[in-house]
């Protein structure tokens, strides 16, 4: 079975980044599941589970090591590869506000998404990786430990994978442990009033539940994680989330794997005002109201959503 083809550094195969993208995540789940149960991590990390509240909430020793797991793995396999790594944890080194990083080609990772929903033990937390050349996304990995599921999403793919069809946009897969793919299945619902809402279980202010009055959805779910919120797009269990924040926005590393993957679907993922999300722009937060969903309503759901807002909130930035 021949892997989706994505532009990558010369030298460096698609067939070959994408097995150590599996043994890494895989290898992350292990650890993340460990430390959820309590038990001592492979790989040689500490047993305690330590929690301190960061700037941007808490950070545990699970973070750290998958952190240290990837960045050192992706480093030791391609050594000459002449990317640059940026996770969350090594963002405030990294990065000076207002000056976008120096790199051609950039690695965004999460190292878990979702932190509160894993120290809650409710499973929905998500490790995400996502590769861009020149600040345009190429490949989007998002890991769900708990349900040992790996979404790739390869975009502008050449070859194809024999049991997942490609559309025109690129290719988006899932794997389980034995190496077993599926592809990504999005829902055929399109009346808005049909539509399955995913939402936060922590991140609902009184804005968000006006849009959501205005836009007169169907069902809604709640998921943590971006990452855990997409995949349920993908397996067609819902059809859009909505992301309505300011200063204290999500960041590029919530977003730009789960939007890598979503698109190589054939999905849609932008700003209600039609804008594409920005990647390395200086400003990592990805602020205003962001769409993400199935793709065949998405103009509908942006059209409405920046109406209702500009009545809601009139001095909201979309």
């Amino acid at each position: 079975m021949m892997p989706a083809t994505a532009l990558l550094p010369e030298g460096i195969s698609t067939e070959i980044l994408l097995a150590e993208l599996r043994r890494l995540c895989w290898g992350a789940a292990d650890i993340l599941l460990a430390y959820g149960r309590g038990e001592q991590p492979p790989h040689g990390f500490p047993k305690a589970l330590s929690v301190d509240e960061g700037g941007d909430g808490p950070v545990s020793a699970a973070d750290l090591a998958v952190n240290q797991w990837l960045l050192e793995g992706l480093a030791q396999a391609f050594p000459t590869a002449g990317w640059t790594l940026l996770s969350e944890e090594t963002a405030k080194q990294q990065l000076t506000p207002g000056v976008p990083l120096a790199a051609e080609w950039l690695w965004i990772l999460d190292p878990l998404d979702g932190t509160k929903d894993f120290l809650q033990g409710t499973g929905e937390y998500a490790v995400h990786l996502a590769l861009l050349h020149r600040d345009a996304l190429v490949l989007g990995v998002v890991l769900l430990p708990a349900l040992e599921e790996l979404w790739f999403g390869v975009l502008g793919g050449g070859a194809s994978l024999a049991s997942v069809p490609a559309s025109a946009i690129g290719q988006a897969w899932c794997e389980d442990r034995s190496g077993r793919q599926s592809p990504a299945r999005l829902s055929q619902r399109r009346a808005l009033d049909e539509l399955v809402l995913v939402a936060s279980r922590n991140h609902r202010d009184q804005r968000l539940e006006q849009l959501l009055a205005a836009l007169a959805l169907g069902d809604t779910k709640a998921i943590g994680s971006v990452g855990g919120k997409v995949a349920t797009i993908l397996r067609g269990e819902t059809d859009l989330y909505i992301s309505l924040s300011g200063t204290s926005a999500p960041k590029d590393w919530d977003m730009a794997a789960p939007e890598a993957v979503l698109r190589a679907a054939g999905g849609a993922f932008s700003h209600a005002d039609g804008r594409a999300l920005s990647y390395n722009d200086g400003d990592v937060r990805q602020a205003g109201c962001l769409i993400a969903s199935h793709g065949p309503s998405h103009a509908d759901l942006c059209a409405r959503a920046a109406a209702a807002m500009a009545q809601i909130d009139p001095g909201f930035a979309l």
